[in-house]
């Protein structure tokens, strides 16, 4: 990265930074219904180097896409631009820092380069989002409070990209720490860290490497199903989202949804933000197999119920299930490809990636990838020393 950040810009005078991907371990589609997400900072993610500039100019350049150049532009022209592509990302945070009170009155140089899988759900927008939000705290000499970053990226996504998601990604991502899971209340923004202690065990990522196409619109069609479903419920019982319900009470009330598809949607909300709580308390105590019965029933619930996963990613979590060493597995984003995610034994590794990837093959025709996900930290500036090979 050294080398091309001194080709494109003429200079060495740089600082490194580093934003990580994440992994939900449980609880999904409940961000935006008001209930608990559960997820962690992985060491896959986003790497930049930047140096601030005399003028006004922004000049970015992706070492992931390299055929669109150098893309710029002012710090006078903050608009959404479609020929801008991937550089919208920083523009929209630096517009929405500015308008925050940040005077960012001069422009920048930056060298990006991303080691998570393109179109896989392990949260690259969020990743470059808060990339730049830490990259332009460093640089101008800012200090703004992390959860306030975290919702000013949450607002890029929003309201610049046009992209209706919760602020899981962002937080998990911006907020992240090592060996840690968060437990969010996507609600409040009240969180707890639960340290992860996987013993002899590691999470391995799994990639159908389909893109997730259908994701954006059946997202927001299950959004929609899941507020049809709370109107109706609100009839009855006096609720601001289906988080606040518990399985009991979603059982008793159930009868006020009228159309069989809502209710499964709405007992989906309802059931995994249970399964969130329990699966954080399971790793309070020790319980990781516990832990792994959540997961497996949280899939069968996104399978069955919430009906997001597909044939590709029901390959790789059903053939997960049949392998020796492993003690959960579960689809892990939005669904409709993306990844999938299993706790598996360390000695049981080269054994399960072999054997669900020839299952994968077989069904499906082409190959799935596998990766080892490190539980990381969230977004940072990097020290030279451990991180030569930028």
């Amino acid at each position: 990265m050294k080398s091309v950040f001194k080709e494109k810009f003429r200079n060495e005078d740089f600082r490194s930074f580093f934003s990580p991907g994440r992994i939900n371990l449980i609880g999904e589609h409940t961000d935006y219904n008001g209930g608990h997400v559960f997820p962690c900072a992985i060491t896959l993610g986003t790497y930049g180097l930047a140096r601030k500039r005399k003028d006004q100019m922004v000049q970015l350049y992706s070492m992931n896409f390299p055929s669109e150049g150098i893309v710029s532009f002012s710090l006078n022209d903050l608009d959404y631009k479609e020929e801008d592509g991937w550089g919208n990302y920083p523009k929209g945070m630096i517009r929405y820092l500015i308008e925050a009170g940040c005077p960012i009155t001069t422009g920048m140089d930056v060298l990006v380069y991303g080691d998570l899988p393109n179109g896989a759900g392990l949260s690259s927008s969020a990743s470059l989002e808060m990339l730049f939000g830490v990259m332009i705290e460093a640089l101008y000499d800012f200090h703004i409070d992390r959860i306030e970053l975290v919702k000013i990226g949450k607002r890029v996504e929003n309201e610049f990209i046009h992209v209706n998601s919760g602020i899981m990604d962002q937080f998990a991502v911006g907020m992240g720490k090592e060996r840690c899971a968060i437990l969010l209340d996507c609600q409040t923004l009240t969180y707890h860290y639960a340290p992860i202690q996987l013993d002899n065990h590691q999470i391995i990522i799994m990639n159908t490497n389909k893109r997730r196409e259908l994701a954006d619109s059946k997202y927001n069609e299950r959004r929609h199903e899941c507020e049809q479903a709370l109107a109706q419920l609100q009839r009855v019982v006096s609720i601001t989202s289906l988080g606040e319900l518990t399985e009991e009470t979603f059982e008793k009330y159930q009868s006020a949804i009228e159309n069989d598809i809502l209710k499964k949607r709405a007992k989906h909300a309802v059931y995994e933000n249970q399964r969130t709580l329990k699966a954080y308390q399971k790793l309070q105590d020790g319980d990781l197999a516990g832990f792994g019965a959540l997961m497996n029933a949280s899939h069968r619930s996104l399978r069955d119920d919430y009906e997001v996963t597909g044939i590709e990613l029901d390959t790789l979590v059903e053939a997960a299930w049949q392998e020796e060493g492993v003690v959960g597995a579960r689809m892990t984003g939005a669904g409709f490809g993306g990844c999938a995610i299993a706790i598996v034994e360390n000695q049981a590794l080269p054994r399960f990636i072999e054997n669900v990837g020839a299952i994968y093959k077989e069904k499906i025709g082409y190959d799935a990838s596998f990766y080892t996900a490190n539980i990381g930290k969230g977004a940072c500036e990097l020290s030279e020393v451990g991180h030569s090979s930028i």
